[in-house]
């Protein structure tokens, strides 16, 4: 396995990995979530191959104050191999090397499976709810 910064070679393989892995969503273009990664912080825009086949993705960002992870994904054939931990430790040096002192991560209550992940990296719940509003619609 090899982790690099994304290639705009990259752009639809990322796009069906994330629908295999669930992530898409209606209201967000996964194309057009891309192109705004790619013009803010690319190198914390991170992909992972394997026989130069993309199999992994995680977009960071920081913005001074606080570190936030999106759009982590691990196709499913190469699940529970260890590279969802070895992307986050990447993203946590990264972010590290900014000055970032906190990691946020947003995830869906119901999605057990990848909260008991985020816990065996030793991220815990924080007292708070996330709130959001739309600023840009999205045409998909």
């Amino acid at each position: 396995m090899k982790m690099r910064t994304f290639k705009e070679s990259d752009r639809q393989s990322i796009i069906q990995l994330w629908q295999d892995c669930n992530l898409s969503r209606p209201w967000n273009d996964p194309d057009q979530d891309i192109s705004r990664k790619v013009a803010f912080q690319p190198e914390l825009f991170l992909v992972a191959e394997d026989k130069e086949q993309v199999i992994a993705s995680a977009m960071a960002g920081y913005d001074g104050h606080r570190g936030s992870v999106y759009y982590l994904a691990v196709s499913p054939e190469y699940q529970a191999r260890g590279i969802g931990k070895q992307l986050m430790s990447e993203i946590e040096n990264r972010l590290i090397k900014l000055g970032c002192p906190k990691l946020n991560i947003v995830v869906r209550s119901s999605n057990d499976k990848v909260l008991e992940f985020y816990r065996k990296l030793g991220y815990m719940p924080d007292d708070i709810v996330s709130l959001g509003k739309r600023l840009i619609a999205d045409e998909g």
